[in-house]
């Protein structure tokens, strides 16, 4: 019998499609959205708000969160795939490396915290290793795993970057430990108002404050099934950009645009019998739904 799953937000299947050369961190428009629970979950969310220059070098100012003093400048080499934070007070500035993409496996990177819940210096990590893996656009990017050395006395737990997102901790603590239960994990990122990274655990939707959307359209899309034929009809999409279908290995079955119809048509007789994964982007959001059709 044949099923389709429809959902919005992708799972981290071990699939096999093709990887990326270097994706940046910074865009025109970047947004963060963190979130911890103790006794309820918060999310709290900061992002990129203007440009500026210091000592001839171009920056974005982070704003929102505890960055609302709009002293916290970042700026991105991307020759170098390096990432640095800027912290700018009255006739003074410091700055520091926060990320180097180019690392290999086994190399040590000296960790900075500046202004976080972490040590200012983090000490030595090592990256342990280095795994492709999906984001919410299907392809893979390149996750950064590492932990404290044998001989760093600072720091005791693990630390993780993503490719095109930095830290899921802070974007200014590389080296803290991502836990939602203590001092937060990344649940969002977005680019330009698109969803790049998603972690929908502990939160049911990610949507960008920069286009102040109230109202996630994905909720209203209804999926029918065509008497006595193998047509699924996806309604109420006129929000939704394009339509990609996975099998449970990862495996990229079809990919079906939109241009603002408010219906879809996924013919599935040519599919082999099994459980299916839809991916549903929309204009500057995503949600996490399911919905099985027999």
């Amino acid at each position: 019998m044949k099923k389709l799953l429809l959902i919005s937000f992708f799972f981290f299947f071990g699939i096999s499609v093709f990887s990326q050369n270097y994706k940046p961190l910074l865009d025109n428009v970047n947004e963060w959205h963190f979130t911890s629970c103790y006794f309820g979950c918060l999310t709290d969310i900061y992002y990129t708000n203007g440009d500026t220059i210091v000592d001839g070098k171009n920056y974005k100012i982070l704003d929102g969160y505890h960055y609302i003093s709009r002293t916290f400048l970042i700026r991105e080499e991307i020759a170098s795939k390096k990432v640095y934070l800027n912290i700018v007070s009255p006739g003074f500035n410091q700055e520091f490396l926060l990320y180097d993409f180019s690392l290999n496996e086994g190399d040590i990177f000296n960790m900075n915290n500046p202004i976080s819940p972490f040590p200012q210096e983090g000490g030595p990590f090592l990256l342990d290793s280095i795994v492709e893996k999906p984001l919410v656009d299907g392809n893979e990017y390149k996750h950064f795993y590492f932990s404290p050395t044998a001989g760093n006395t600072t720091s005791t737990e693990n630390a993780v970057w993503i490719e095109g997102v930095g830290s899921l901790s802070l974007i200014n603590a590389p080296g803290g430990h991502p836990d939602i239960n203590s001092a937060g994990h990344l649940s969002c990122f977005f680019k330009n108002t698109e969803p790049f990274y998603t972690n929908l655990d502990s939160i049911n939707d990610c949507m960008p404050i920069v286009l102040g959307i109230k109202e996630n359209s994905l909720d209203n899309i209804i999926v029918s099934k065509r008497a006595n034929s193998n047509n699924f009809i996806l309604s109420n999409c006129q929000d939704v950009k394009k339509v990609t279908v996975f099998d449970l290995y990862g495996k990229k079955v079809e990919v079906i645009t939109n241009n603002g119809n408010k219906s879809i048509n996924i013919d599935i007789s040519t599919y082999e019998n099994g459980l299916y994964i839809l991916l549903a982007n929309g204009f500057g959001y995503t949600k996490k739904f399911f919905k099985i059709i027999k």
